[in-house]
């Protein structure tokens, strides 16, 4: 009926509304978090996956193995090739390969990679800072233990008998 003020609603699914999905939600504030970072990272000529794979290194005591750097930052190998390609033609990285196994490469933050993330680090921290004066301290401390509790739980038994 065309200029119907009439609501047109779906019968019931049997699932919880879109608004409240978890997936969803965690989507909407990874969003929320990244419009701040985003133009920081974009003046330093930054992606955030670049910056992932840059904080990874930076964390690491010893350089990365790309499985290793595919694990911590939740990268497909794919895309992390080619992130991998940009950063070391910018010379941001190193390729060291390994002596055991010529098809591997341990990779690590170059000189300029880390006077890169030593310069982003402070604007970074800042950033946090208003997030954490936004919604607390405490809060933000328990926001990151139910968001590890969360990715520790194991719901392959519950996928199995669904199927």
């Amino acid at each position: 009926m065309a200029g119907s003020s009439e609501t047109i609603t779906q019968p019931d699914i049997g699932m919880r509304a879109f608004s409240r999905s978890l997936p969803m939600a965690l989507m909407r504030a990874r969003e929320a978090a990244m419009r701040s970072f985003r133009p920081l990272l974009g003046e330093h000529g930054l992606t955030e996956q670049q910056w992932r794979v840059l904080r990874a290194l930076a964390d690491a005591t010893d350089p990365l193995e790309v499985g290793d750097l595919i694990e911590h930052t939740f990268l497909l190998g794919p895309s992390l090739s080619r992130i991998l390609a940009n950063l070391e033609q910018r010379e941001l990285i190193e390729r060291q390969t390994a002596s055991h196994d010529h098809r591997r490469a341990a990779i690590s933050l170059s000189t300029d990679g880390h006077r890169l993330v030593r310069s982003v680090a402070p604007l970074s921290e800042a950033l946090y800072a208003d997030i954490e004066a936004a919604i607390g301290d405490t809060r933000l401390s328990q926001l990151h233990e139910l968001l590890e509790q969360l990715a520790s739980i194991d719901t392959t038994h519950s996928q199995e008998h669904s199927q």
